[in-house]
């Protein structure tokens, strides 16, 4: 069956969801985007996303054409025409028509895009066993560069670093910053324990304020870990009792090696496989209802 596809309004068969590639979002990457997940007939933290989507609309001064009730609207009616209760869903909102310059104001009104589909991203034995992953040489992008906390269109830097992890033969990669911490990997956050530390870079290091990120810190600290947002270093990461990296697409997935060091014992740790089990039980009973029958799981 052909996924129906939000498209400016209206909700359309795949093959007829079209932009033009006159499109500034084709042509420059000028536009953003929120990447949300529905689990169990519940859309999770869709108000925290949809927040984060204005954030990054003014940052790049984008206007979005619809208020922040009628996007929710639009995401769950894109959930019900896919009739899904587990899905991925990306928003997409790029400059819209312009000429071949670079000027955004050429660009009258944006095009708004909404997809709902399924996505795996890892294989489930790397949740039991943990990821392999490398640092690689390419630097994550500063705040005065294309600010990592606006999650647009233009994910040339993180691509770039997916193909040296590529080219390693893992499936995800840390990235540096320029002074050489640990910032982020290419599509997650990254989170290490040291004894009852749970350890994750700030902000200002260079990385997206993760909305999983900030899950995984709430259900850490109810565990009784401390949650210090600190930078540190490679180093560090090698030495760790756990590591484990957390997104909307990959989850909370555990990390057991790293630039060919083994992460202490080489499994997942105690506190990283409770706080794998934590989340899912979290994101079963707590979002917005896709469809009626499904209010009651709420918590």
């Amino acid at each position: 069956m052909s996924r129906m596809v939000y498209l400016n309004g209206e909700i359309v068969p795949e093959e007829m969801a079209k932009v033009s590639v006159f499109d500034h979002g084709y042509l420059y990457g000028d536009g953003i985007f929120e990447g949300i997940r529905a689990y169990n007939g519940l859309v999770f933290k869709l108000d925290e996303h949809i927040k984060r989507l204005f954030q990054s609309a003014k940052t790049i001064m984008l206007n979005l054409d619809l208020s922040k009730e009628e996007i929710k609207e639009a995401i769950i009616k894109t959930v019900r025409a896919n009739k899904l209760k587990d899905a991925y869903i990306r928003v997409v909102v790029s400059r819209g028509i312009g000429d071949l310059g670079l000027d955004p104001d050429k660009c009258k009104k944006p095009n708004f895009v909404i997809i709902a589909s399924e996505i795996a991203l890892y294989d489930q034995e790397l949740y039991a066993n943990g990821l392999k992953v490398m640092t690689v040489p390419t630097r994550r992008n500063g705040a005065e560069m294309v600010n990592p906390r606006i999650k647009s269109l233009n994910y040339l830097n993180n691509i770039m670093a997916r193909i040296e992890a590529n080219l390693m033969g893992v499936p995800e990669a840390i990235m540096l910053n320029n002074e050489g911490y640990v910032a982020e990997c290419t599509g997650d956050n990254i989170f290490i324990i040291e004894g009852k530390n749970l350890i994750t870079p700030p902000r200002y290091a260079g990385l997206l304020k993760g909305i999983k990120r900030e899950v995984a810190m709430e259900i850490g600290e109810s565990l009784g870990l401390k949650i210090k947002e600190e930078l540190f270093t490679r180093y560090d990461l090698y030495n760790a009792d756990e590591c484990f990296l957390t997104g909307t697409a990959a989850e909370v997935i555990p990390v057991v090696e790293i630039d060919g060091r083994v992460i202490a014992e080489g499994k997942p740790g105690q506190y990283t496989q409770k706080i794998v089990k934590e989340f899912r039980d979290y994101v079963n009973s707590h979002g917005v209802p896709v469809y009626p029958e499904d209010q009651e799981k709420v918590s």
